[in-house]
C-alpha cells in the first residue's frame, strides 16, 4: 500500500455525489472525485441511512472513490468525517461506524482507501442485493 492510499476515501452512502447532501458539499470542498468504485461487502438498509458491513464472499457495495486534494488537510478533512459518521462518540454513546482501511476496486485495477463501516447490529434489516444504495432508492 502506497502513502498516496491513504488519503482516499471510498463512500457509499450520503457522501456520493448524487445525493447532493451538505455532507457531499463537504466531500466536494476537501477531496477529488476519482471514479466510479466498489468494495467487497453487504449494503443494508437501516431505514434512514445505510449500513456496509465488510464480507469476503463475492457481495460487492457500489460507491465512488475520492483522494484528500491537499495531504496536509487530511487529519482534519477526515476527523470532521468521523465526527458526521458517528466514529468519534461520548463514553455513553454507541459507536455507529468505524473507519477502516479496505481493498477498492475500480475499472484500473486496485487500491486502498479508507471507508465507513457499520459498526452495529443489522439483524433483520433489509439487504440491498445490488449493492448499490442510489439505484435502490430509485427502484423503491
Amino acid at each position: 500500500m502506497s502513502d498516496y492510499s491513504i488519503y482516499q476515501l471510498f463512500v457509499y452512502g450520503s457522501l456520493r455525489s448524487g445525493f447532493k447532501s451538505p455532507a457531499y458539499e463537504y466531500i466536494s470542498r476537501y477531496f477529488s472525485l476519482v471514479g466510479e468504485a466498489k468494495t467487497r461487502g453487504k449494503l443494508f438498509d437501516m431505514g434512514s441511512y445505510p449500513a456496509g458491513l465488510p464480507s469476503k464472499d463475492n457481495s460487492f457495495i457500489s460507491g465512488e472513490l475520492y483522494v484528500i486534494k491537499r495531504k496536509e488537510e487530511f487529519d482534519w478533512a477526515i476527523s470532521q468525517l468521523d465526527d458526521y459518521e458517528g466514529v468519534n462518540v461520548e463514553p455513553d454513546e454507541m459507536q455507529l461506524y468505524r473507519r477502516e482501511l479496505t481493498e477498492v476496486y475500480l475499472k484500473e485495477g486496485v487500491t486502498h482507501a479508507w471507508i465507513y463501516w457499520y459498526n452495529g447490529d443489522v439483524s433483520g434489516k433489509t439487504v440491498i442485493a445490488s449493492g448499490d444504495l442510489m439505484s435502490y432508492l430509485q427502484q423503491k
